[in-house]
């Protein structure tokens, strides 16, 4: 689990190797990861868009971007949680992920930025 607080809101990631959806054969590896935000800021705050950095261990890198996460763009008011779980293809075994999500403060409408920590995505067999 990884955890990290950046302008009052708290992201904590898990992740998890997914074997039924996987086939190491053909290069094709699956982990999904759950993203539990936390407003600690004291105002009403909505995620706006959300931006990743993709990387696996034979050097491949990929960026998305794009609106919300899972097709939402939760509001939450002070002391709020949401969370939603989403999932990542890489070609090998390990990689990891960062980036960082867009907020808008509903109260006077400013734009902030929220670090998402790096987490590493590891098959467990990688481990052995």
């Amino acid at each position: 689990m990884t955890q990290l607080v950046t302008n009052g809101i708290c992201i904590l990631v898990e992740t998890h190797y997914r074997p039924e959806y996987s086939r190491p054969s053909n290069f094709h590896f699956l982990f999904s990861y759950r993203i539990t935000i936390e407003n600690q800021t004291g105002q009403y705050v909505q995620l706006l868009r959300r931006h990743w950095n993709i990387f696996d261990s034979i050097g491949q890198h990929s960026k998305v971007d794009g609106a919300g996460v899972i097709g939402e763009q939760p509001v939450l008011a002070p002391d709020d949680k949401y969370s939603y779980e989403s999932a990542c293809n890489l070609t090998s075994d390990w990689g990891k992920m960062n980036g960082y999500y867009e907020f808008e403060n509903k109260l006077d409408g400013s734009i902030f930025e929220v670090s998402i920590p790096e987490f590493t995505l590891i098959a467990p067999f990688k481990l052995n």
